[in-house]
């Protein structure tokens, strides 16, 4: 059988496997989604779901997508070639690369306002108690079209500069200075946070379960916030997987990335609940969490515009490795496919993004009446890689890896061909992948639908 390129440069180090991919586990979800989303979800209860269902949705696909992409040593494509040839299965690697490239198109967007407001933080723009003060800075900069085109080509910029550093040398060495200095950076705003009287009542917003609040609805978003978390479904961890050394213990860095992205989702929930309800603002507040109401309460603490200005900066940081991750899918297969250089398809990549990611951006201001079935570009792409292609996906991973590729060679491929005493952990991996977490990530695909 002839394979399809495998790499040459991959992750040097075990700590540059775990701060890799951690920093594609980690990004706005953290700082921005899952403070919001546990707002809604009535705080530690949702917590406690959370957990559970990334226990038994998330982690076991991100395992089995880890596993095929390191066996192939390919992109999210040529991995399905290498291992599956002559087959439609390489068509699930093709339909990642495009929910790759979806997302970035859109959430290049977000961290342009992102890093916006690091420049508005630092200079003093977003200095007022008043909230309004934030969701005017935020709606002049998504409705002025050029402003907007500026931060996100700029931020693709950015990405595709660190990417041309390869993976030892680009993604390897960024995360590794910028996963620590995300931690530290969100702890010193903990401290900040935590020193305010109302500490206590987000404390127990988010550590004191109410399960009064736990609906379906509840359990379903717990669900599919833990699936769309932790970068599966998309090629991401299966490219990273082809990257990932031959003795790297697959299950056991899975398990440290699930946990450390739970401890920034919680250190993101302490850092912003016990500052909101210290001045009385509403913790469901949605997204607008982030951009409207944290520059309101930044504002009211003394030294407020440098801890602002950190928040925002340390936020920043958290969607670089995200990016990183899904811009590397659509570079890998490029590279890989023998018609460019790893530089050209870096370039190719970004250029590719910066057109198609224009709709996108334009959806708040010149192509705001625009839609297509009813959603701008911006939902659109949202909802096509989010709602649709991520969860079938993951349910194709689960069949293949539980149904297809068997339990023999996943031993032996999780086990390191025996080398490691990880047998019963591999058994509950498999008893999962093969019949749970696809009915799960089922039930997140009929909900992104709204079946129900």
């Amino acid at each position: 059988m002839a394979l399809t390129n495998r790499h040459t440069d991959g992750f040097a180090t075990r700590l540059g496997v775990l701060t890799a991919t951690l920093g594609s586990a980690v990004g706005l979800g953290n700082i921005w989604k899952f403070p919001y989303m546990t707002g809604d979800g009535g705080g530690a209860a949702f917590l406690i779901i959370y957990l559970l269902a990334t226990l038994a949705v998330g982690l076991p696909v991100m395992i089995g997508e880890i596993m095929l992409g390191r066996e192939a040593r390919a992109n999210a494509v040529g991995t399905w070639k290498n291992l599956a040839p002559g087959t439609p299965w390489f068509l699930v690697g093709a339909a990642g690369v495009l929910a790759a490239f979806l997302i970035m198109a859109f959430y290049t967007d977000v961290v342009g306002w992102v890093f916006s407001f690091i420049v508005r933080a630092a200079t003093g723009q977003l200095n007022s108690t008043d909230p309004k003060v934030g969701e005017a800075a935020f709606s002049a900069m998504v409705s002025h079209p050029w402003h907007a085109l500026f931060w996100q080509w700029g931020v693709l910029a950015l990405v595709g500069g660190i990417l041309l550093g390869g993976v030892s040398k680009g993604i390897e060495k960024t995360t590794k200075v910028l996963m620590p200095l995300l931690f530290l950076m969100l702890l010193a705003v903990c401290v900040r946070s935590l020193m305010l009287p109302g500490a206590a009542q987000g404390l127990a917003f988010l550590f004191a379960p109410d399960f009064s609040k736990v609906t379906v609805d509840v359990v379903l978003n717990a669900m599919g916030l833990a699936f769309f978390k932790l970068s599966i479904g998309m090629g991401t961890m299966m490219t990273y997987g082809s990257y990932f050394r031959s003795d790297a213990d697959i299950p056991l860095t899975t398990a440290r990335v699930m946990l450390a992205d739970l401890v920034v989702s919680l250190l993101a929930g302490i850092a912003i609940f016990p500052a909101v309800f210290n001045y009385g603002l509403e913790p469901t507040a949605g997204p607008g969490l982030l951009f409207m109401t944290m520059p309101a309460v930044f504002s009211s603490l003394p030294l407020g515009q440098v801890f602002m200005t950190v928040f925002f900066l340390l936020t920043g940081i958290a969607t670089i490795g995200a990016m990183l991750s899904l811009f590397e899918v659509p570079v890998a297969l490029f590279a890989g496919s023998g018609m460019m250089s790893r530089k050209a398809a870096v370039i190719a990549t970004a250029l590719g993004l910066a057109a198609f990611g224009v709709p996108a951006t334009l959806s708040f201001s010149t192509l705001a009446d625009v839609s297509v079935f009813g959603k701008n570009f911006f939902d659109l792409y949202d909802f096509l890689s989010s709602n649709i292609i991520l969860p079938l996906g993951g349910i194709c991973i689960c069949l293949y890896a539980g149904w297809v590729w068997g339990g023999a060679r996943s031993h032996a491929a999780l086990s390191n061909g025996g080398t490691l005493a990880n047998a019963a952990v591999i058994r509950v991996w498999y008893a999962l992948v093969r019949y749970v977490t696809p009915l799960l990530v089922v039930l997140v695909l009929l909900k992104g639908l709204k079946v129900f």
